[in-house]
């Protein structure tokens, strides 16, 4: 017996994608824009009759500005978690304190699903940043009646030479902020009196 062959899909890439919902998923090509939008709309309670929360989501998503497919997908699972973590902590305090038990495994949901929204923040700020931590530090030099601060850069990878706070706190400033020396013949010491004398 002859094994059947496999059926054979063609799939049509466009070769010049135009991308006109880059700005809300991310993707030069919008079959793909499409498919994420209407998955992260799907998840939203009462996603079917409930068009102005659809627009919502989608203009979130836009808001986070995705710049590549991945942060298209994180940021729609950031939604979509936070709807769930938002839709159970109501669900909790709609019952009443006699369902005790019932409003302790909601919160136990809405909880967990508010500590995989930050996880996923995380993951797209770590993704935008490529793993490299900025630091900065801010120079404070006083002189006379004068007051500058600076601006200092300092990037670092998070797993490797990343630079210590022992070091940036000992960097040096532009200018010394050391006490006049009063014995120094260029200085006039203004005098310093009393006040009026009884006679």
């Amino acid at each position: 017996m002859t094994k059947p062959k496999p059926e054979i899909r063609r799939i049509n890439i466009n070769p010049e994608p135009k991308g006109e919902m880059k700005d809300v998923c991310g993707s030069q090509q919008d079959v793909w824009n499409l498919r994420l939008a209407s998955l992260v709309v799907s998840t939203l309670p009462d996603h079917a009759s409930d068009k102005e929360a659809a627009t919502a989501a989608i203009s979130a998503m836009a808001d986070m500005k995705p710049a590549d497919p991945i942060e298209g997908i994180l940021i729609g699972q950031i939604i979509a978690a936070n709807e769930a973590a938002m839709s159970a902590y109501r669900r909790a305090w709609a019952l009443s304190s006699e369902y005790f038990h019932a409003r302790l495994k909601y919160l136990a949901v809405a909880d967990k699903a508010a500590r995989t929204v930050a996880l996923l923040t995380e993951r797209l700020d770590r993704h935008r940043t490529q793993g490299h931590q900025q630091i900065v530090v801010k120079h404070v030099t006083v002189n006379a009646d004068q007051a500058v601060v600076t601006d200092t850069v300092v990037t670092g990878a998070s797993g490797g030479n990343a630079l210590s706070a022992a070091n940036l706190l000992t960097a040096e400033t532009d200018v010394s902020l050391r006490m006049p020396d009063a014995t120094k013949p260029e200085l006039e010491l203004a005098p310093v009196g009393r006040g009026k004398e009884s006679k």
